[in-house]
């Protein structure tokens, strides 16, 4: 596996301070943020100096009972080829239910949800994997993710569950130590018991991030700094192998540039802590990887498929918590959700905070409570401003003007004019439907 070294991930945000930084070797990118054909100036420049640049992907559901959408995998694809990355990252994950698998709508998480740790899950998840790995031009690797929430009934621990994953499928691992901690706060598993298992030779690289805890659960914000035990973690995971990267992640909430670095020094103190230390006894080294052919995943994808929509469904529309889930936890998930939705949603669309002023949050918290998402963010903003126009109880009569105006301007199939006569004429029938 290539080495990579130290990294962090760019955002546009930071782009700058990220390329006046010393020692970052590589950077990651969210890849649906990634356009092939307008790559950000700051982007070309680091390639330019030779930073390697991989593309990691949100919205592929590689652990979502359905095959991988192929213009999804198409764009992934494109992505690496014109960031000349030397491998692409995914979840493992499932971020939409629904659809013809269950006869039932079609529901967006908006979010990573946990897969079940199941026979049936593990080989739906094989079968995504094998169908991705075939249509990129580069090497896959996926990653743990943090969650709130356990399914009721699993077969296996976390790192059994990876270890087959990369055993019979021979995909890399992206670990996110910041995930093993949140998993270990939120759902009571040991992180130094999932690094046992783990076949750590099929290791890429390493995630590393901050978040914080609230009424006993801990939240993987990406915006705040990385803890203790987090680095305690990579520090264990070090002197078991040596990771060929490590990257600190960081989304909100940017500090100054300066303990951006301190964050990356403290991370290459833990690594060369947990090199200090050596390899620790018993350590599970990779297995010859086992491509047998795949069983027939159509009864498991079934299975899995109802499971998966009855857990979203709960979460983003209200209905019964499905038997065996915490519903308190479920609870504090489905918050979760709602809030991330209102964030999101403000950054994809910012005019709409700024119209709705502090009435924003409060509607939209109102708003997704009962209207799930079904097509991505920006549908997602049209149909929160359709909410707020048909309810008319948010703002002014100003106010719901200005609304009016920017959902008009977007839910066309294409912009308004904005010629002086055509302008003047919805002027006029403003006017005219006052009275």
């Amino acid at each position: 596996m290539e080495r990579l070294g130290t990294g962090i991930g760019w955002r546009p945000e930071i782009a700058d301070a990220v390329e006046r930084m010393p020692g970052i070797d590589w950077v990651e990118v969210v890849a649906e943020n990634t356009c092939p054909g307008h790559l950000p100036e700051s982007l070309r420049r680091l390639r330019e100096r030779g930073v390697t640049v991989v593309p990691h992907g949100v919205s592929l559901g590689l652990g979502g009972a359905d095959r991988p959408d192929e213009s999804r995998l198409t764009a992934l694809a494109e992505r690496a080829e014109a960031l000349g990355s030397p491998l692409v990252t995914e979840h493992i994950a499932f971020v939409r239910a629904g659809g013809l698998l269950t006869a039932s709508p079609r529901l967006e998480a908006g979010h990573l949800l946990p897969v079940p740790r199941t026979r049936d899950a593990l080989d739906v998840l094989c079968e995504n994997v094998r169908i991705a790995q075939a249509a990129l031009p580069v090497p896959l690797a996926v990653e743990n993710i943090a969650a709130l929430i356990a399914w009721p009934d699993e077969e296996m621990t976390e790192g059994q569950f990876l270890y087959e994953l990369a055993d019979r499928t021979g995909v890399r691992l992206l670990i996110d130590v910041a995930n093993l901690h949140t998993n270990h706060v939120n759902r009571g598993e040991d992180p130094a018991a999932a690094l046992a298992d783990l076949p750590l030779e099929a290791i890429a690289y390493v995630h590393v991030a901050g978040g914080f805890e609230r009424d006993g659960v801990w939240h993987d914000s990406h915006a705040h700094p990385v803890p203790r035990p987090v680095l305690d973690i990579l520090t264990d995971l070090a002197s078991r192998v040596s990771p060929p990267g490590v990257l600190l992640e960081r989304d909100e909430n940017f500090p100054e540039p300066a303990e951006l670095e301190g964050e990356l020094a403290a991370i290459r103190a833990a690594v060369e802590k947990g090199r200090e230390q050596g390899a620790a006894p018993g350590t599970k080294a990779a297995r010859a990887t086992t491509l047998t052919s795949l069983p027939d995943t159509a009864p498991a994808r079934q299975r899995l498929a109802l499971a998966q929509a009855a857990l979203l469904s709960a979460l983003v529309a209200g209905t019964p918590v499905p038997e065996g889930f915490d519903r308190v936890r479920l609870g504090v998930q489905a918050r979760a959700l709602a809030g991330k939705r209102a964030d999101v949603v403000a950054k994809v669309a910012p005019e709409l905070p700024v119209i709705l002023g502090t009435g924003y949050r409060a509607a939209f918290l109102g708003y997704a409570h009962g209207h799930p998402m079904t097509g991505g963010y920006r549908r997602d903003a049209l149909d929160f401003a359709g909410y707020v126009l048909a309810a008319g109880t948010v703002g002014d009569q100003r106010t719901l003007g200005e609304l009016r105006e920017w959902w008009l301007e977007r839910s066309g199939s294409r912009p308004r004019s904005h010629r002086p006569g055509v302008r003047l004429a919805r002027a006029t029938r403003r006017v005219l439907l006052r009275r």
